[in-house]
């Protein structure tokens, strides 16, 4: 895993991508909160943004430079080398 002090700019970038997905995770509680209901297609969608910051964090935490946009495309898509716990 990269760290602060060997690549502090993929560092940061990690730290940005885990901070969106806080940040949409927190709206996205919000707004269901306040509305007491929320459709199927904006559920999906909304959680799919929010997977899309976590699934660039997962395939990216031992990359040490920033990625492409390709390779954003790419890691955007759920890892196949982690399983879900819980």
């Amino acid at each position: 895993m990269i760290n602060q002090n060997s690549n502090p700019v993929a560092w940061a970038l990690l730290l940005c991508e885990l901070d969106e997905a806080r940040e949409h995770l927190s709206e996205l509680i919000n707004e269901m909160s306040r509305a007491g209901s929320i459709e199927d297609s904006t559920f999906a969608v909304d959680l799919g943004h929010i997977y899309a910051h976590l699934n660039r964090v997962w395939h990216a935490h031992d990359q040490n430079h920033e990625m492409s946009e390709e390779q954003r495309i790419t890691f955007s898509q759920f890892p196949v080398d982690l399983d879900p716990t819980g």
